[in-house]
């Protein structure tokens, strides 16, 4: 399998001026995540009308040019699952992608389950079967073993005729647009976002404990997080998380406590017991207040809203198995419990033309809006009715 392998600048500037003018590449990463806090861009596999390219950004200090490609709106970028790559390149240099087209989204608005498989999209829309490989292989290694290289290349060679096929039936359907809308996504700073402290505040632990403990457990997870960054090591190497409420329970006793407590390795104690004491007994400030407000309530479950959340995700599922569009890229179950909590990320899927026109303005209004669900059962027929308060937009 023929290949170009670009390792010094000048091969990329060439790889760059052959491609800035071309109107779609097709590109796929592999990295490494484990035992480090930053992840590790291996590989870069693009494949165009120019060939297949193998960039290798562990050996080049700048990939500047092609990230330029990526940035570039005269040209389509094809990827499956190409929200992995985009974060990782987002995260690693700052960018955001323009002109996305990724098969696994536009799969989703044609009968496919989201998500799916490369290897399962590619033998239900090319008939190609695709081998199994390396996609857990030590990339950082060199040289490139020839299986991986096969592997590789493997992963981006069909993205065109997906692309090709995906595009072609999406505007068979009239859904081409509200592919885009999805794809768009991927364009947009905020869908890269963090926040650093939402481990947190979204523990389950979190809501056991009084506000001195609770400000402890926010200020351990910065801590761990701020280590990790600084060693670019996992942050469960820095403090596994299976000690972590072992240590919250026992801080308020003192560094003793946690010595005496079996499930608390000695060493650990050892390394980090005054710091943990330190953390601990640091006056709340104004600012930790403000985050330990944003910590989830623990609500009685409520039955009633229990069904009611249940029959709407059942609405919708039937509507999207009816019309061969995936339910967890419409509205999945836990986005409709969390419009129902009025939670502003799950509101603002609301807004979204495609959906609107997909499921309507009007069940969308009472999807966020119906307090009870009023049901009759005829003779004949089935009535489900909503009950609405203030329903939205009149």
């Amino acid at each position: 399998m023929e290949y170009t392998l670009i390792e010094d600048a000048n091969a990329l500037d060439a790889f760059y001026r052959s491609h800035r003018q071309l109107s779609w590449i097709a590109f796929d990463t592999e990295f490494v995540g484990e035992k480090r806090y930053v992840t590790s861009l291996c590989l870069i596999q693009v494949y165009s009308e120019k060939g297949v390219f193998l960039i290798d950004p562990l050996r080049l200090k700048d990939i500047g040019p092609f990230l330029d490609l990526i940035t570039n709106p005269a040209i389509t970028k094809i990827t499956h699952a190409g929200d992995n790559d985009y974060r990782l390149l987002n995260n690693l240099y700052g960018i955001l992608p323009k002109n996305v087209f990724d098969t696994q989204v536009a799969a989703a608005f044609l009968g496919y389950k989201y998500p799916v498989s490369f290897r399962k999209l590619v033998e239900g829309e090319l008939n190609k079967h695709l081998k199994k490989g390396y996609a857990v292989a030590d990339w950082e290694g060199r040289p490139l073993q020839k299986k991986q290289i096969h592997y590789a290349i493997d992963d981006v060679k069909p993205l065109p005729g997906l692309w090709k096929s995906l595009s072609r039936k999406l505007e068979e359907s009239n859904r081409l647009e509200w592919a885009m809308e999805e794809f768009a996504q991927l364009e947009s700073a905020h869908y890269y976002e963090k926040d650093p402290h939402s481990e947190a505040i979204n523990s389950n632990l979190m809501r056991s404990l009084n506000e001195k403990e609770q400000a402890f457990l926010l200020r351990l997870f910065e801590w761990r997080r701020q280590v990790a960054e600084t060693r670019n090591h996992s942050k469960e190497m820095v403090l596994p998380s299976k000690y972590i409420s072992h240590i919250v329970r026992g801080i308020p006793s003192g560094q003793e406590a946690l010595r005496h407590n079996r499930r608390i390795p000695d060493k650990l104690v050892d390394r980090f017991g005054a710091t943990f004491a330190e953390l601990f007994t640091r006056e709340i400030s104004n600012e930790e207040r403000r985050l330990l407000g944003r910590i989830p309530s623990e609500e009685e479950e409520d039955p009633k809203e229990e069904t009611i959340v249940e029959m709407l995700y059942l609405v919708i599922k039937y509507k999207c198995l009816e019309q061969g569009i995936s339910v967890n890229i419409a509205l999945p179950r836990n986005a409709v419990k969390k419009i129902r909590a009025k939670e502003d990320d799950a509101l603002s899927l609301l807004a979204s033309g495609w959906r609107k026109e997909f499921l309507g303005a009007y069940f969308l209004d009472w999807l966020a809006s119906a307090t009870e669900l009023d049901m009759e059962l005829q003779p004949d027929r089935i009535i489900l009715l909503p009950v609405i308060d203030n329903l939205t937009g009149q």
